[in-house]
């Protein structure tokens, strides 16, 4: 007489894992973050017993939704609208639509995240915690980094370097050529006390360049930084100015830029005679400023070609492009003397 076979359920590769059955359903619904061991005693699991049911099918082979998600800071900024733009057209050229959300560093957030089933993620964030990239990651998501902060401590993702470390140095370069020595760098505001440390690329171009140049440095550093609002800032630079030769401003966005050099006006300095002024991002507004402000052109039709064309390497080959490049360029203007 034949033997017959039982049939393996969830319940026998929770047992073989060690694991509950909850999790072993998340691994193979592919819709909640666990844990890369448990994850991978989970698979092995279920390569030991046999168990081959379509959701794990699914969700070994990846369930293809042709959604892309972009994860950026400050949302409402011109940079990123402009970034999604051209990631938009070169996504929906190669058959996904691409979706923008805010950053809101929260397990639940990350955990939505794999719920939805996107089929990557790009993201392009100062303060979206390793350990979260980790868990889309784990979760097989394919995942490409904008570097704009130090990402060797992650592995798995794809990565695109776009330009900001450098950036800023060569505007450092810049100013001291045109005779600049005391130069200040204005830092992001924000309301949740987020702001930039040596992990952030522009903060750490500034902080190595000025000391590579030898360039002035006061007791307190040349930072302004720790503002919650635009107006805070303003007060900074204002008090700075009053209290300390300065003769350049570098602004970690056009808009940053825009904000201390109205400021240095109204205490009657001349842009560029006395103070001249460097932006970043190539704003619409850091053209309609008065005077208008050069600044540090991030290369963002070809960021956006390279990020949805990893994406769709790792989407459909599973393999991991390496690391690409693109260097800014600087845009002259009224700001520090061109014409």
């Amino acid at each position: 007489m034949s033997q017959k076979h039982s049939r393996v359920t969830r319940k026998d590769i929770a047992t073989e894992a060690g694991v509950s059955e909850t999790i072993v359903s998340y691994v193979m619904n592919n819709n909640r973050y666990v844990d890369k061991e448990k994850r991978k005693r989970v698979l092995e699991a279920v390569e030991k017993l046999g168990y081959r049911p379509n959701p794990i099918a699914r969700a070994l082979k990846g369930k293809k939704t042709n959604h892309i998600l972009f994860i950026a800071d400050q949302i409402i900024a011109e940079h990123f609208s402009l970034l999604l733009n051209e990631l938009e057209k070169n996504a929906y050229d190669l058959g996904y639509i691409i979706s923008l959300c805010g950053n809101r560093n929260t397990q639940q957030f990350v955990s939505d995240i794999i719920s939805r089933c996107y089929d990557g993620v790009i993201i392009s964030s100062t303060s979206f915690s390793d350990e979260y990239i980790r868990q889309l990651i784990d979760a097989n998501i394919p995942v490409v980094l904008l570097v704009n902060r130090d990402y060797t401590q992650i592995e798995g993702a794809a990565l695109i370097d776009t330009g900001l470390y450098e950036g800023i140095k060569e505007s450092l370069r810049y100013l001291s050529q045109a005779g600049c020595r005391n130069i200040i760098y204005i830092d992001r505001y924000s309301p949740g006390g987020h702001f930039s440390n040596e992990n952030d690329l522009r903060y750490r171009g500034f902080m190595e360049e000025m000391k590579r140049l030898g360039l002035s440095s006061a007791p307190e550093g040349n930072v302004i930084t720790g503002c919650a609002d635009r107006e805070s800032v303003a007060l900074q630079v204002e008090n700075y100015i009053q209290n300390h030769p300065v003769d350049a401003i570098v602004g970690r966005n056009d808009e940053l830029a825009c904000i201390a050099m109205q400021r240095a006006q109204r205490l009657g300095h001349r842009i560029p005679e006395d103070i001249k002024v460097i932006g970043f991002d190539n704003s619409t507004l850091s053209q309609l400023c008065t005077p208008s402000i050069t600044t540090m052109e991030i290369r963002r039709p070809c960021i956006a070609r390279a990020a949805v064309s990893m994406l769709q390497q790792m989407i459909e080959e599973h393999t991991i492009p390496p690391a690409v490049a693109f260097p800014t360029r600087l845009i002259e203007r009224a700001s520090t003397g061109s014409p």
